[in-house]
């Protein structure tokens, strides 16, 4: 192992430097999360605003299932993927295990229940506002659920921060079903548990600098994003 200080200093070189083996990691995690994070938008936005604006037998019910699913444990999400995409399983005939593919659906999985449920939130202080003008223009659902997401975007656009910053340090699942196989499926979380296990701290300090300055960036993005969405609700 290392000198600590030796390990410091080849982190800091491998970064600058522009490491190629490096770069593919970050780009590989960036590709996979931002991916997932886009998909679990698709589906995580409207599903929430819909569950925030109507009124339905076992909504309530739906709400505690949305909130449960917020904390999936990761590694039963990759388990569960893992079985559905293995050869014996029902989508074994496409062949997604151990690629990025497979990250991605595990990614969304465990992503998606977390903006649903925000969004919901959002939009449901957001609607108490609007309900008696849409009811008084006949607006369609549709059409309010758009314009309610709309009116919340910077708010939402935080939740999608949020999205991701889950995304990026999701490790559990996607080892299950990724593999961490080099130059294919080897993403940030799962080659710093791997470079550590081996004693090998240069590559895995790097990684894990460059982690950081990623949940410092999104914290900073999320704050600034909450005081544009303050603003304008005092305009």
């Amino acid at each position: 192992m290392q000198d600590f200080g030796e390990a410091f200093r080849l982190a800091f070189g491998l970064v600058f430097s522009a490491n190629p083996d490096l770069l593919e990691i970050v780009m590989l995690s960036l590709r996979v999360s931002l991916t997932a994070v886009a998909l679990s938008c698709l589906i995580g936005l409207p599903l929430g605003a819909a569950v925030a604006m109507s009124r339905f037998r076992g909504r309530a019910a739906l709400v505690v299932i949305l909130n449960a699913l917020m904390g999936l444990p990761p590694v039963v999400v990759g388990l569960m993927v893992y079985l559905m995409l293995s050869n014996a399983g029902p989508l074994g005939w496409m062949q997604l295990l151990y690629t990025p593919t497979a990250m991605i659906i595990a990614q969304s999985i465990l992503i998606a229940p977390i903006i649903a449920a925000l969004t919901r939130e959002v939009v449901a202080q957001l609607h108490e506002e609007y309900t008696e003008q849409f009811r008084s223009l006949c607006v369609p659902p549709g059409r309010a659920i758009l314009t309610l997401l709309w009116d919340a975007r910077y708010s939402l656009l935080t939740v999608a921060l949020a999205g991701f910053g889950r995304a990026i340090a999701e490790v559990g699942a996607v080892i299950i079903v990724g593999g961490n196989i080099q130059h294919l499926t080897r993403v940030m979380t799962t080659a710093i548990a791997l470079e550590t296990s081996k004693g090998d701290l240069a590559l895995a300090l790097a990684l894990g600098l460059i982690l950081i300055t990623l949940a410092l960036t999104v914290n900073t993005m999320v704050m600034a994003l909450r005081g544009t969405a303050i603003r304008q609700a005092h305009v």
